[in-house]
């Protein structure tokens, strides 16, 4: 099992969202520890992974080694890229 990390970016973005959206996201997120590689997709050209969670997409860095899954952004699938 995977331990995950939120990097204060996205917990800003998540408070700010309405109650059942970010139970939504928070949730997704959270069914990946058991693994997260299928659940999450590797960016083209990068390192850092994607979660697709309707129109909302989860940016993270995932560790195979010390098993961890740090959220890195998370945001809206029009803006979320120009982001990273």
């Amino acid at each position: 099992m995977y331990k995950i990390i939120f990097d204060e970016k996205a917990i800003d973005f998540l408070n700010k969202l309405c109650k059942s959206r970010r139970e939504r996201i928070f949730d997704k997120i959270i069914i990946t520890k058991e693994d997260p590689f299928h659940f999450f997709e590797r960016l083209k050209g990068r390192e850092d992974y994607k979660l697709r969670i309707g129109e909302y997409r989860v940016i993270a860095d995932i560790e195979k080694k010390s098993k961890k899954i740090k959220v890195t952004i998370i945001g809206h699938r029009k803006n979320i890229y120009k982001k990273i």
